[in-house]
């Protein structure tokens, strides 16, 4: 085996990574997050790199200030409440799943956790379904390949969040007779 193709692979990658120093996110009309390598209008700059001044870095998220006597009293809302994240953790992408017996355990990653009055969608091969939590099961799921999907909408059936679609496959053992 020769070591040269190898040693050019870690310089290219070495350099891939001394070159990416910065990652920038926005939010879009509908709550989404988006992260991304090239800036895009009204995006936040974070650092990747930990020895840049703490000036080019994101800024940090400051309270609301409050005009009444005590925290709880006359204070102004914040603004809109958005979630940071939403993605499937389980079934993982491109996981294969063997003798479910039709019976799929879902659980989602949320940040924050899910608010009152808030809902998760979750897409079952384009088909909707309503659920009140980040852990359900989904029934009648048989052998071959699926796509799940959730989002998380408010009270008024706004869109406040939408994971990445996911891809999965069922298996299940045959017996011979």
């Amino acid at each position: 085996m020769e070591i040269r193709p190898i040693l050019v692979l870690i310089g290219l990658l070495a350099a891939a990574a001394a070159g990416a120093e910065a990652a920038y996110t926005w939010t879009d009309e509908d709550g989404i997050v988006h992260y991304s390598d090239r800036p895009e209008p009204g995006a936040t700059e974070i650092n990747l790199v930990g020895d840049k001044p703490a000036s080019q870095s994101a800024p940090a998220r400051r309270p609301a200030a409050t005009t009444g006597a005590s925290d709880n009293e006359g204070s102004e809302p914040a603004g809109p409440f958005k979630y940071d994240s939403l993605e499937i953790v389980s079934p993982g992408a491109e996981q294969t799943l063997w003798n479910i017996e039709g019976t799929l355990n879902v659980t989602l990653a949320l940040t924050p956790a899910l608010q009152p009055g808030h809902q998760v969608r979750v897409y079952f091969d384009g088909t909707p379904q309503t659920v009140n939590t980040t852990s359900f099961q989904l029934d009648e799921v048989w052998r071959g390949v699926h796509n799940l999907q959730a989002e998380v909408i408010d009270e008024t059936g706004k869109l406040m969040i939408r994971s990445q679609p996911n891809r999965f496959y069922v298996q299940q053992n045959t017996i011979n007779r």
